[in-house]
């Protein structure tokens, strides 16, 4: 699939390669976009990203039952598509890790997920599994801050020790962008460096570290300060852009709160508007503004990182619909509803 590498956005904090690579959904099925790309070498050193093919599943709403199902079942075929590429059988063993820190609620996506997942290697170790459900094990690991040991030396002894066939992790991720806050699921052959993109980075999970495939899986449940004000700053431009194109409508005199992103129709500015608005800071393009406040804030530390005030809520959701999607993926016998 065709794809420009977009070098103005690689200072951003983000672990999603789609917000750092310019490309269209490779098919959308009712409100929900899969995107699939193939990142070669080159331009993955461009990016600050490993090779290796990327998969994000975009959505709504995750507190939905209906919509629950719907990405569980996405979730699970794009899945099945990325252990095909890696050539895994239906009787290879899977280790499953969820990373992050289960006393953190943003942070908590990992264990809470392996939680959730069903684990059979212990009922195969007593001959009961049945045909039709591979054999699972799941690992919390924790974090550095609370174990003291680099998480990848951690798993590559239990590796060791287990002979897993491959391997899925599921951690929480970083976005650069509002709209993508709890309503993406990435997955990826390429591994993961657990914290990256909240600047904590540590050492890479991989199938070149554990010798075996990985396959990272993560939600983004945090943005920074910096991407919050430039999004601001752009929703402000569509709202007054869309107050412009519908001065004369009478229906807009009646609905005071009206979803302009949601339209159909694209609300553009004109550039003296925008000047007209922030004077200076008008005339600067998307990818400058937000440059500039990241100049203005990163110094003074108050580049907060935040996650919405219902997070708990969502995290809940958000791995049971991840648990539920790897259920189906690695069970022939678990069909999704």
């Amino acid at each position: 699939m065709k794809h420009e590498v977009d070098l103005k956005n690689n200072i951003l904090r983000t672990d999603l390669a789609i917000e750092l690579i310019k490309t269209s959904p490779t098919k959308q099925i009712d409100d929900i976009k899969i995107t699939n790309i193939t990142l070669k070498e080159e331009d993955a050193n461009k990016i600050g990203k490993k090779a290796g093919n990327y998969t994000t599943i975009e959505f709504i709403d995750v507190t939905d039952n209906q919509n629950q199902v719907k990405i569980q079942k996405i979730f699970a075929e794009e899945l099945k598509k990325l252990l095909e590429l890696q050539n895994i059988k239906d009787n290879d063993l899977c280790l499953i890790i969820g990373l992050g820190n289960e006393k953190s609620t943003p942070d908590s996506l990992g264990p809470l997920t392996v939680s959730k997942t069903l684990v059979t290697n212990h009922i195969y170790l007593y001959n009961n599994l049945e045909e039709g459900f591979r054999r699972v094990c799941a690992i919390s690991p924790g974090v550095m801050g609370e174990t003291g040991i680099e998480t990848s030396d951690l798993l590559k002894s239990i590796v060791q020790m287990v002979k897993p066939n491959f391997v899925i992790t599921i951690d929480a991720l970083a976005a650069s962008s509002v709209e993508r806050v709890n309503k993406t699921i990435q997955m990826t052959d390429a591994g993961i460096n657990p914290g990256s993109g909240v600047g904590n980075k540590r050492k890479e999970i991989s199938k070149e570290i554990l010798g075996i495939p990985t396959i990272a899986i993560g939600v983004p449940t945090v943005v920074d300060a910096a991407s919050i004000v430039s999004d601001t700053i752009k929703y402000l431009y569509e709202h007054f852009a869309y107050q412009v194109a519908n001065i004369n409508n009478p229906a807009t005199k009646l609905t005071a709160n009206v979803n302009y992103l949601n339209l159909s129709k694209k609300f553009k500015i004109k550039k003296e508007d925008k000047q007209k608005i922030l004077g200076m800071v008008g005339t600067l393009s998307e990818e400058e503004t937000k440059n500039l406040i990241y100049e203005i804030l990163n110094p003074i530390g108050y580049n907060l990182t935040v996650s919405p005030k219902e997070e708990d809520f969502i995290i809940e959701k958000l791995a049971k619909t991840i648990s539920k999607g790897l259920d189906i993926a690695l069970h022939k016998n678990i069909q999704a509803k």
